[in-house]
């Protein structure tokens, strides 16, 4: 299969807007491409050609997207999608502007400390996560972490993790890059969290120091030193470090795995102590001792004694001359070496003899210059004075080397680090930031953040930063504390009380005053339907200008109790029933006394019931009739009933 040349302007499976090359690994090229789809920009991974038609490596990187996939962290870059594409295997995840840490540390490193504390602990926690989902990294390292301009860390490329027991390695093969592999992996042997921890102190060591541990021309090179060598103290290379820290990152450094912090809390909790300690001033309590593996010395030799030399013969004894018989030729190696043992044994003799005595170096790191020296002094050590500008107060000894607990020959140079006292920091401008990110920008040049105020402002979001005490660009001494004055949003005015007007001029009154309105009904039988009955917040109550404001507008019941209207005049009745919502209907019946003409008998439905608004009501309305007078000499006839008509109402 002919696999397309990936270029600018290349579409990847219908979908994916080859963009620009963002940068290469060992095994994919990496590209910013645009999501046509979702629009939305996207970092693409792209296997590399060369392996796209060997089945393990893409299983690993099929492995890759499946690992990185579940990890939802906001340490961890997100993998949004995987797939084929006319032989490009590809996947696409998160897209982040920033930089990578190595870039970091090419252009910054050493950082500051505090700074680096903060980044090893993001990572850290990248790293916990995926221990807790079964997955470890084994390739952590500068080049797979991603650093925005906030200061947020992200750890990407999982293309070598492993989850659960799985291992796409075969035994003893070495996975990862040289100068971040942990002793254990760099022999073959299998992986573990705390492999990921010490790949982390290497990462901090660089941070640091802008050095890594361990380097060669050679990959083998390093990973022998991994196994074999101890790092060099932090502390030599940069005296600024505390030496706090500088325990930390030789604790991550050890090369027994059950010698290390046993998962990322332990090492986030140490490094978290450290920080606690730096920020509040009591650093230099004492370094870490390192191990010193003493030199192999010469093994005892054999000092051999040349033959006896005998006296000749007296000249009496002496007989007639014998002509010197014929000597056979000897082999001169074996006296060669011989004499190559006699000075073997000779210079381990005068090595023990004059060699200088081994003493070790007292921990003076956090004392004054003046204690330090007399202390050094006083064991036989010439001391060396390197002054430097650091947040510990002036005279105090924030390095030495070689470090505190070493062994070195008697008489040797200890060069001492000292503070000169906390120098200046500009004040970095953080308007518009937010209090966390104001924060970090004070810390990474040495200075604190003070009491946070609050003050309206109309025109900055609320939780952004509008002003510091002192201001941006003025200089202040490393360690002081910034005032930060941070928007609470526009002031409040007062909501208008807009209560029994109708909805229209309610509506009018808020807008005026700067509110937006929703609407709210309720059902009131005592308010005019159309009017406010009630509002949120209330009225005179203060409220940012642009919230919303409900009013609750009063509409008609739908249903009604029917009054009592028995004993009134039909017309009376009628008007009764109209009023509260009901059609009425009239009927008549027959009564026997005049008293009860046209006034009502009964309603139906009972007086009382709850029936719907616009329901009939008939009421039953008393007619009387006068009886007929009969002439006395007619014929008696059989009276009838009179038959009483049935009129409606009249119309309302």
């Amino acid at each position: 299969m002919t696999i397309p040349e990936v270029g600018s302007g290349l579409l990847i499976d219908g979908r994916y807007r080859i963009l620009s090359r963002l940068g290469s690994g060992g095994m994919a090229d990496v590209f910013c491409a645009e999501d046509e789809q979702l629009g939305r920009r996207v970092a693409l991974k792209l296997l590399h050609r060369r392996f796209s038609e060997d089945p393990g490596f893409v299983e690993r990187f099929r492995r890759e997207a499946q690992a990185a996939a579940g990890l939802q962290h906001p340490n961890v870059v997100s993998v949004y999608d995987r797939g084929a594409y006319d032989g490009i295997y590809y996947i696409a995840m998160e897209y982040l502007p920033g930089r990578s840490l190595k870039q970091v540390i090419r252009d910054e490193a050493p950082l500051d400390p505090i700074r680096a504390i903060d980044i090893t602990i993001q990572i850290l926690k990248a790293a916990r996560f995926a221990h807790r989902h079964g997955v470890i990294h084994r390739d952590l390292k500068p080049h797979n972490v991603i650093v925005d301009d906030a200061g947020h860390v992200k750890v990407t490329d999982f293309g070598i993790a492993r989850a659960g027991a799985s291992d796409m390695t075969e035994t003893g093969s070495i996975m990862g890059t040289a100068q971040y592999l942990s002793p254990e992996q760099a022999q073959g042997h299998a992986v573990s969290a705390t492999s990921d921890l010490y790949s982390v102190a290497v990462v901090l060591y660089e941070l640091l120091t802008a050095r890594v541990p361990f380097d060669a021309e050679s990959a083998v090179t390093i990973a022998l030193k991994h196994v074999s060598e101890s790092p060099t103290a932090p502390t030599t290379l940069n005296g600024m470090i505390p030496g706090e820290l500088e325990q930390v990152v030789m604790w991550g450094l050890n090369k027994n795995p059950a010698d290390r912090p046993q998962d990322a809390d332990q090492f986030i909790a140490a490094l978290e102590a450290a920080r606690a300690s730096i920020l509040s001033g009591q650093t230099g309590e004492g370094t870490a001792s390192m191990p010193v593996v003493a030199p192999i010395g010469l093994a005892a030799a054999a000092v051999v004694a040349p033959p006896p030399v005998l006296d000749p013969l007296p000249a009496a004894l002496e007989g007639p001359p014998v002509p010197p018989p014929e000597r056979r030729r000897q082999n001169p190696w074996p006296w060669v070496a011989l004499l190559l043992v006699l000075l073997l044994a000779g210079g381990a003799a005068a090595y023990l003899l004059t060699r200088p005595t081994r003493v070790v170096v007292p921990p003076v790191t956090g004392e004054t210059l003046n204690n330090a020296r007399t202390v050094l002094q006083d064991r036989g050590f010439s001391v060396n004075v390197i002054t430097v500008s650091n947040r510990q107060p002036a005279q105090t000894v924030i390095g030495e080397n070689p470090v505190g607990g070493t062994r070195v020959d008697d008489g040797s140079v200890v060069t001492l680090t000292v503070s000169s006292g906390p120098g200046p920091a500009n004040v970095p401008s953080v308007l518009g930031d937010t209090v966390g990110q104001a924060r970090v920008a004070l810390n990474q040049v040495g200075l604190k953040v003070g009491t946070i105020r609050h003050r309206s402002d109309s025109t900055t979001p609320k939780g952004e930063v509008v002003d510091t005490s002192p201001g941006a660009g003025q200089n202040v001494p490393v360690g002081s504390r910034v005032t930060l004055v941070v928007s609470s949003g526009p002031a409040k005015v007062t909501v208008p009380d807009v209560t029994n007007e109708s909805e229209a001029q309610a509506k009018s009154d808020l807008h005026a005053a700067g509110f937006e309105v929703s609407t709210a009904s309720q059902t009131s039988s005592t308010a005019t339907a159309g009017d406010v009955i009630g509002q949120t917040p209330t009225g005179n109550s203060q409220a940012v200008p642009g919230s919303t404001v409900t009013i609750v507008v009063a509409k008609a019941p739908t249903t009604a109790q029917i009054p009592n209207v028995k004993g009134q005049s039909s017309s009376q009745a009628a008007a009764t029933l109209r009023g509260a919502g009901f059609a009425v209907v009239q009927q008549t019946k027959a009564v026997s006394h005049q008293s009860k003409n046209g006034i009502v008998l009964r309603e139906s439905p009972g007086a009382g019931s709850t029936i719907k608004k616009g329901g009939t009501v008939t009421i039953i309305v008393g007619q009387y009739t006068a009886p007929t007078t009969t002439p006395t000499t007619s014929t008696p006839t059989t009276p009838t009933t009179p038959t009483t008509p049935t009129t409606p109402a009249a119309g309302p």
